[in-house]
């Protein structure tokens, strides 16, 4: 069996690796996702134990996704969805041709049958993704960055790619606060490219404000 590394060759970076922000964006991500991982711990318990309570399968997800300078690495998320996710999404895309539409339009189903009751709680919340502030603390992602796209996915990119290879990919994003699920792909892509492009800490605090708001209006969130 090929490794995720040998799977994925095709994936590299053409162009000069800047890293966004430097080393102060590095050292302020850390520092933050040790401190919240410290802070959350009484939640992560909890959340832990609901759901094993409610579902005996895996407590965590994790999925490949493309970081900085083209470099695979696996997110981590609570896991939302049933065991056989996979085998489920196959088998409703042969069988719901809106579903394939929708799903090859924006990798994403609106009503999407594979998640759980405790899952749909935790994305509302956004809760299922506070695991990814471990792959913040390990240097895989940030706070703040592009949305982290799948191997699958980084084609869509085109010409933008080399923007979205200069930045890790960020916990949250231009793309969480302007819409989220509700933005297109293209509109995602766009968001990355202008974030990368306008990049300053100063931008990175108004996103990570901005974001409570949107964590606690639920919007676009499926």
């Amino acid at each position: 069996m090929r490794t995720t590394n040998e799977r994925y060759s095709h994936i590299s970076f053409t162009g000069r690796l800047r890293v966004l922000g430097g080393k102060g964006k590095r050292a302020s991500d850390m520092l933050v996702a040790l401190f919240g991982i410290i802070i959350f711990i009484p939640i992560f318990t909890l959340i832990a134990v609901i759901s094993k309570l409610a579902d005996p399968g895996p407590l965590i997800y994790s999925h490949v996704r493309v970081g900085l300078g083209g470099r695979l690495f696996r997110c981590f998320k609570f896991r939302t969805m049933v065991v056989d996710a996979e085998k489920r999404l196959d088998a409703l895309l042969d069988a719901d041709p809106d579903a394939r539409a929708e799903w090859e339009r924006s990798q994403k189903l609106t009503d999407d049958p594979r998640v759980t009751a405790v899952g749909r709680l935790l994305r509302r919340t956004s809760l299922d993704e506070l695991p990814q502030l471990i792959n913040v603390a390990r240097g895989e992602m940030s706070l703040v960055g592009p949305r982290p796209v799948s191997p699958s996915e980084i084609w869509r990119y085109g010409e933008r790619v080399d923007l979205y290879f200069a930045a890790r990919p960020g916990l949250s994003g231009l793309w969480q606060i302007s819409g989220r699920s509700d933005c297109s792909y293209d509109e995602r892509i766009e968001l990355d490219a202008k974030y990368v492009c306008e990049w300053s800490f100063l931008t990175d605090l108004s996103i990570l404000l901005r974001t409570v708001g949107v964590v606690l209006n639920g919007r676009g969130v499926y």
